[in-house]
């Protein structure tokens, strides 16, 4: 499966290295996705248009992949989240993520190393919504092997746990 990853990886050319002024544009994003190129610059001492040109820079490089609103899931009627660990067959990711980037309420897919090889996060109306989706959907996918469902009774995210404001960064410093 790595060559697999590999080559899902190598369809785009490497990023340009970030400077401390694009990481700080990132982390202003990602606490407030709808924050203006004119507060985006003030905080980050630029002016408008280098401000712009750095978000767009990294928009086509592919460091952002976009801007989304962070749904509270279960005000949403998505009252039951659930991690649902998949062992898949050798050599079918590609497949089976297809597979499960269709199903209803699916947030994160990941392959990965360990005693397992896919791991799925899911939202659903209820307890009995999820059975449905593991016990109907996800194990009729022929190259699942099996499953396990670890129901989440209580999450925090932590781009936004320590303030829903973006950062507040230091003043610029004063010119002699």
């Amino acid at each position: 499966m790595a060559a697999e990853q590999m080559a899902d990886a190598g369809a785009r050319p490497p990023a340009r290295p970030l400077d401390a002024i694009d990481r700080d544009i990132l982390r202003m994003l990602q606490t407030d996705g709808r924050a203006s190129i004119r507060s985006v610059a003030e905080r980050v001492h630029v002016s408008r248009a280098n401000a712009y040109a750095r978000i767009n820079r990294l928009i086509d490089d592919g460091v952002i992949r976009g801007f989304s609103a962070r749904v509270d899931h279960e005000r949403a009627g998505q009252g039951a989240s659930a991690y649902i660990t998949l062992k898949i067959v050798q050599n079918s990711w590609r497949t089976v993520r297809e597979r499960l980037q269709e199903l209803p309420g699916a947030a994160h897919i990941a392959l990965v190393s360990g005693d397992f090889d896919v791991l799925l996060l899911v939202h659903t109306a209820d307890n009995r919504a999820l059975r449905e989706l593991v016990l109907t959907k996800i194990q009729s996918i022929p190259e699942v092997l099996s499953t396990r469902t670890l129901l989440v009774f209580e999450e925090t995210d932590l781009d936004t746990a320590a303030s829903p404001q973006p950062p507040q960064l230091p003043p610029p410093p004063h010119e002699p």
